[in-house]
């Protein structure tokens, strides 16, 4: 078989990947011409890569502030941030496929401008009824009896998921679908590009919340809501350039297969069909005939909203009907499933850390740390796919993945652990309630108190908390008290920290997969369906510590994790079995 390239025709579109010999070849060629650096800086590259960086610092700055923002609107109080969550996942999981279908239907500048406008334009508007509502928060109570509050939270919440839609638009279009045309369809310089991003997007994870953080602690809310401003009004014209120069030098990105709407597609078929029944038998009228020329009747005779409404329903079933028959849709699914964690550095993980004695500081070093790890698990990625090839390096990182995560299960019966099943079950009398008592009362000397009730949640009231980069750091530490063993805790944050070195390579190689073997008609309505999956699973993660949330109830949430995350894997394990199949098969 030749190396010279896989080709797979797309929608009209004959999608060829060069071999990665060729293209090192000429990557060479170029870098031994004087001036090459300059070449570089002007490149396609280097654009997509400033601008990507610019977009991801203000998403980043962005997410963190607005929960910080809306904790301080609402009296320290998690009910603002709670719905704000609850509408960002469930617009995404929603509107995910028409998100992806608008970015399919329309041509890759006009998608990429429109996000980026309405992304940057909804955060700036935010900003300034956040800035505001700060500033005149007790004239603004007082007016309407208060509901001008209320319509000033709603106005908040509302442009923020806003943006946050236009972002997900912005990202299925640049980092699914403009990379991967930028890249020549090369598979090795796609798998440097998506660890690139991937690296830039660590990166900014850390710097972001604690450069926009430090301003709004020196500072204030205020003057932190106009640094925000600023850096979205700037940031807006920057990237508005750099793309629509990308766009001009690559002028691949100009073409793409077009999609008819589904109404069309419908009339054109029943049209065809009504052709050729009736030269087939032109004096006959059958009941099929009539039924098809009663029900293309009352399709046109649909007011236009209703018809609206059909495209809109029947949109998101292709989208997920399409996401279903892509042949990579279990390698999607196991990326999804890895979604319902608590293992992760989030406010969930970094709370239960608090109640084992850990401190803010440390837990912002284990942040560090994490990072770190995240940028080896791209750079294994890089040197995993070009060795063992891409399907090889999903196996290599899900086993790396797994076993990592098990020394978080192990966490779970180590000294130290708070886990009490005990608490989970019902009082079935008065002496087995009074034993079950004394049980727990045993068990929580494990566990770090933070109210000296034994009956505290995972995450303590608010009102004692600063929120910096998704660690807690609190006031009011009750002095004097430790768990009676670290081994737990040490044994958590190992696997996690570890674990993501699988995790990003991992993530990567899907990603990769999905660039890789979706027809480029429907590559952004299938990766709006995976972002709307991933939403889903993320959503069952916040039930699952709502359902289970005191600290000696961590535990059960960490094996349900793992059982989540191994079920992922094992999605992937059987996609690679059939992926490895079927060139056997074939030949």
């Amino acid at each position: 078989m030749s190396k010279r390239a896989d080709a797979s025709q797309c929608g009209g579109v004959v999608v060829e990947f060069e071999s990665d010999d060729i293209r090192d070849a000429r990557a060479k060629k170029a870098r031994s011409i004087p001036g090459s650096a300059l070449i570089y800086l002007k490149g396609p590259k280097f654009l997509i890569y400033v601008s990507g960086a610019l977009s991801m610092w203000g998403d980043r700055m962005w997410h963190f502030a607005i929960s910080v923002f809306l904790i301080e609107l609402y009296g320290r109080n998690l009910l603002l941030t709670a719905v704000f969550g609850l509408v960002v996942a469930g617009s995404v999981l929603l509107l995910g496929a028409l998100i992806g279908d608008w970015v399919d239907r329309n041509p890759r500048n006009k998608v990429a401008h429109a996000s980026l406008f309405i992304q940057n334009i909804s955060v700036t508007v935010c900003s300034i009824v956040l800035m505001l509502v700060f500033s005149y928060k007790q004239r603004i109570e007082q007016i309407w009896d208060g509901w001008l509050t209320v319509v000033c939270y709603t106005v908040v919440i509302v442009l923020a998921d806003v943006a946050n839609l236009a972002s997900t638009a912005l990202t299925i279009a640049i980092q699914r679908d403009w990379i991967v045309v930028i890249t020549g369809y090369n598979r090795g310089h796609l798998a440097g590009m998506n660890a690139t991003m991937r690296r830039i997007d660590q990166v900014t994870n850390i710097l972001a919340p604690l450069a926009v953080g430090q301003v709004m602690t020196l500072a204030s809310n205020v003057v932190g809501c106009g640094f925000i401003l600023g850096w979205n009004l700037v940031s807006l014209i920057v990237e508005f350039f750099f793309l629509s120069r990308v766009y001009r030098i690559v002028p691949a990105l100009s073409v793409k297969p077009p999609v008819l709407e589904e109404d069309q597609v419908f009339l054109q078929q029943m049209e065809m069909t009504q052709g050729e029944s009736s030269v087939a038998q032109p004096q006959a009228l059958t009941e099929g005939n009539c039924n098809t020329s009663l029900h293309l009747k009352e399709i046109t005779d649909l007011p236009l909203c209703f018809r609206r409404f059909r495209w809109l329903v029947s949109t998101c079933k292709d989208g997920w009907r399409a996401y279903y028959r892509q042949p990579v849709f279990l390698a999607g699914m196991g990326l999804a499933f890895l979604y319902t964690t608590v293992l992760g550095f989030d406010c969930i993980t970094t709370g239960y850390a608090y109640t084992q004695g850990i401190s803010g500081s440390l837990l912002s070093l284990l942040m560090g740390v994490s990072a770190l790890t995240g940028l080896l698990g791209t750079v294994m990625f890089t040197r995993l796919r070009k060795t063992y090839g891409l399907v090889n390096t999903g196996i290599i990182s899900s086993c790396l993945h797994l076993g990592c995560l098990l020394l978080c299960v192990c966490s779970v019966f180590a000294p130290g652990s708070p886990m009490d099943l005990s608490l989970l079950m019902p009082y079935i009398s008065t002496n087995s309630s009074t034993e079950l008592g004394r049980m727990a009362s045993q068990r929580q000397k494990h566990t770090f108190p933070l109210r000296g009730g034994s009956n505290q949640p995972l995450l303590p009231d608010r009102s004692s908390i600063h929120w910096t980069n998704n660690t807690v750091l609190f006031d009011n530490v009750p002095s004097g008290t430790a768990p009676e063993s670290y081994i737990s805790i040490i044994l958590l944050f190992l696997g996690v920290i570890t674990a993501r070195i699988g995790l990003w390579s991992f993530d990567l190689t899907v990603t990769q997969l999905l660039q890789e073997n979706i027809c480029e008609s429907e590559r952004g309505v299938v990766n709006g369906v995976q972002s709307s999956m991933n939403y889903l699973m993320d959503l069952l993660h916040f039930i699952m510590v709502i359902s289970a949330p005191q600290p000696q109830h961590f535990g059960i949430l960490v094996i349900i994790s793992v059982l989540f995350i191994t079920t992922g894997h094992t999605m992937y394990f059987v996609y690679a079995h059939q992926a490895k199949r079927k060139p056997r098969l074939d030949t």
